[in-house]
């Protein structure tokens, strides 16, 4: 992302460079942000509307949530979902930070929790997760490629003690073979090929159902194409592909993590066990939606 100065976006737009300050400082210009007291404003960044002028309020989810990521918002959807889906998503992988814990580092960016000790990758992975969340957030439109893919894995472990390991590959697929669960997964030198196929099938459907969704989650985690973080990777990827085709999306919670890993291992002779779940906590989140009064 290339990012122009206020007087860039100045001329661009015709007007003051007074103007687009304000516009910046009111949280009206997505990605803009401060280094100092420079602002940079992505150069793709559209000129907002005068204020005398109707707004358009946001219709589906993902214009909320980009709306509110934009603005630094919170208490509403997005804070909410920074927090559920970080803290549930790294505590079925075994993160033993508390819920509360969660959010005190993302409202206050600080780990201060009295006399308490804390694992240091829990802390640098939640904190990653947050990032993720605002990734996939931003890019929720593209299309799903191996590139983004990665690019989530190495925000995820970024900074963590694993990252530090030669035979971990950050980034990138694993190197050395791996299992989930007692299952063998794909062997390094099939992860490649197998992701290309995978990703070429599920891309060559325009629409896409929830049962597509889940139908990809089961074959990534399958192939575990990472030597770790490949649960969390997977369920992002299902939140992004949730808000591309207006699906209500879902956050597995720490209480559904054995009907979930039952759903992922039987898969292929019942479909419902793990749809179940996911409609289960598709539910949930719809309570959410429907306390902030956010249509679906």
């Amino acid at each position: 992302m290339r990012y122009l100065s206020v007087t860039e976006i100045a001329k661009n737009w015709g007007v003051s460079e007074r103007s687009v300050r304000n516009y910046c400082a009111q949280g009206r210009v997505l990605g803009a942000f401060l280094t100092g007291k420079t602002w940079n404003i992505p150069e793709n960044a559209e000129k907002p509307e005068r204020s005398n002028k109707k707004k358009k309020q946001p219709v589906i989810l993902l214009d909320i949530l980009q709306e509110q990521k934009a603005s630094k918002y919170y208490g509403g959807i997005y804070h909410r979902t920074q927090i559920d889906l970080t803290y549930n998503s790294n505590h079925i992988e075994g993160s033993r930070l508390t819920h509360d814990q969660t959010r005190y580092i993302f409202e206050t960016n600080t780990i201060g929790m009295g006399n308490e000790v804390l694992n240091v990758d829990d802390v640098i992975e939640t904190v990653n997760h947050f990032r993720c969340i605002d990734m996939i957030i931003d890019n929720a439109q593209a299309a799903l490629t191996e590139k983004l893919i990665k690019e989530l894995h190495l925000l995820l472990k970024n900074g963590t003690s694993d990252s530090r390991k030669d035979w971990f590959a950050t980034g990138d697929y694993k190197k050395l073979p791996n299992e989930v669960g007692g299952m063998a997964t794909a062997l390094p030198e099939e992860v490649a090929g197998k992701m290309k196929a995978l990703l070429a099938e599920y891309n060559a459907k325009k629409e896409k159902s929830l049962e597509d969704i889940l139908a990809f989650h089961v074959r990534f985690e399958r192939i575990h194409p990472f030597q770790d973080g490949n649960g969390r990777v997977g369920r992002l990827i299902m939140f992004k592909e949730c808000l591309k085709y207006n699906i209500v999306p879902f956050i597995i919670e720490d209480g559904l993590k054995l009907f979930y890993y039952r759903g992922l291992k039987e898969w292929d002779n019942e479909k419902g066990y793990l749809t179940d779940t996911c409609l289960t906590a598709q539910d949930k989140y719809k309570a959410y939606l429907d306390y902030f009064r956010i249509a679906y």
